[in-house]
């Protein structure tokens, strides 16, 4: 009954010299697994990159740090602006009364954004038309007088004069006939000169009539302009980006009304410097940074202005950026121009996906033999591309990193800048 007590002893920690051999022996080999599954366990803890292990979803994919063959490149700042943008201003006097939305409010071509006032317009109108219709019924009275004049002349009747105080009847019989036929020279009058200078007349009264009528209806079309330049139209699809005035505003030709843009497509507006303008090619791509997230993407080149700034000597670019990018208008954008100038000395570059962040310190996973993640701190450069970056130091060209860090071996960093 006595050997179960020290076997039961042995079990534990504590050898004594009561002891049986074998059971001394097994004790022993014990103690240095506990210690090592001890030390193990706190290397854990202290070095969890050490020890991490491949994420369910399987092992993290493995690249090589590749050289950049791309020459030296200058960051420029630049500011992202609409495809299209338009800014309404008011063109006649007047009071706003009626404004569509505020900024932000998305609204479809030939949509009426801003009103103004037209009351005294429509005033003005009705006075045309009844100056119109005064000219109309000139012009018919005009015409009536010339085609009398022309079927029944007026020359051969002194009715006009009244003749000699004599009745008119009378006149026509004896007075008109006897001074035609036996007044000496032109006392008595040519008819034929008299029916000439009647038409003439009446001819020029029809014409003034008909210029009435034109003036009038000129006037007509102007105030319909005026009209129509009391309401502003949407150009195109868009956007109010900024609104100048309320409604209850009174407004003078000229004056801003509202910004409207189209946010579909975007661009950066950057001023070249004269010297890098050799790099640039239309349709080439370049890295951009946008203000916003710290996201990167390339931007194509879309125009490049013919004249340079006779102060700044830089030479207006413009890119053009993929759609469904975050921000807008007027949003800081860094472009990545190229310096073919400059003489570039290969260097490594890894993909932005690989690198973690602690406030400023950026690092990387790097693949031992075994495959196992070794966390390195490196020192970084400019963007190559849209999702590659320069290594200015802690890699060589050659080595292998995970282009994404392996789940679970953060240890407090955080990938893409974010705590």
């Amino acid at each position: 009954m006595t050997a179960p007590r020290h076997r039961a002893s042995l079990c534990g920690n504590r050898v004594t010299d009561s002891c049986a051999p074998d059971t001394k022996i097994s004790g022993w080999r014990a103690a240095p697994f506990a210690v090592g599954v001890f030390v193990a366990f706190s290397l854990f803890f202290l070095h969890p990159a050490t020890f991490a292990q491949a994420p369910a979803g399987g092992t993290p994919p493995i690249v090589t740090v590749q050289a950049s063959s791309a020459s030296g490149s200058v960051t420029l700042g630049g500011n992202v602006v609409a495809f299209k943008q338009v800014t309404l201003t008011a063109q006649i006097p007047g009071r706003v009364e009626y404004l569509a939305g505020t900024e932000g409010d998305r609204f479809k071509a030939d949509d009426i954004l801003v009103a103004i006032d037209d009351d005294d317009l429509l005033a003005q109108r009705r006075a045309a038309l009844a100056q119109l219709s005064n000219a109309q019924a000139a012009i018919a009275n005009a015409q009536v007088q010339y085609n009398r004049e022309l079927w029944s002349p007026q020359s051969r009747s002194l009715s006009r004069s009244g003749g000699m105080g004599m009745p008119s009847m009378f006149d026509q019989m004896f007075t008109q006939p006897f001074s035609q036929s036996f007044m000496p020279g032109n006392i008595g009058g040519d008819r034929y000169v008299d029916r000439q200078a009647d038409i003439y007349g009446y001819g020029t009264q029809l014409s003034q009539a008909y210029n009435q009528q034109l003036a009038a209806q000129s006037q007509i079309e102007e105030i319909d302009a005026k009209l129509r330049d009391t309401r502003s139209f949407a150009p195109f699809d868009g956007v109010i980006i900024r609104k100048m005035v309320e409604e209850g505003d009174t407004v003078q030709p000229g004056q801003p009304l509202i910004e409207y843009a189209d946010l579909t497509y975007l661009q950066v507006e950057v001023a070249v410097p004269v010297r890098l303008m050799s790099g640039l090619k239309k349709g080439m791509l370049v890295p951009v940074k946008l203000d916003v997230g710290n996201v990167r993407v390339d931007a194509r080149v879309a125009q490049i202005f013919p004249t340079a700034d006779e102060v700044r000597h830089t030479v207006t670019v413009k890119f053009d950026l993929p759609v469904n990018v975050p921000g807008g208008p007027g949003m800081y954008a860094e472009v990545m121009v190229p310096d073919t100038s400059a003489s570039g000395s290969p260097v490594p570059v890894i993909p932005d996906s690989a690198v973690l962040w602690r406030g400023s310190l950026p690092a990387v996973y790097v693949a031992t033999e075994d495959n196992r993640p070794a966390l390195r701190l490196v020192r970084l450069g400019d963007y190559v591309g849209g999702n590659m970056v320069a290594v200015l130091s802690g890699l060589q060209v050659g080595e292998r990193i995970f282009a994404v860090p392996p789940a679970g071996v953060g240890g407090g960093w955080s990938h893409g800048g974010q705590q």
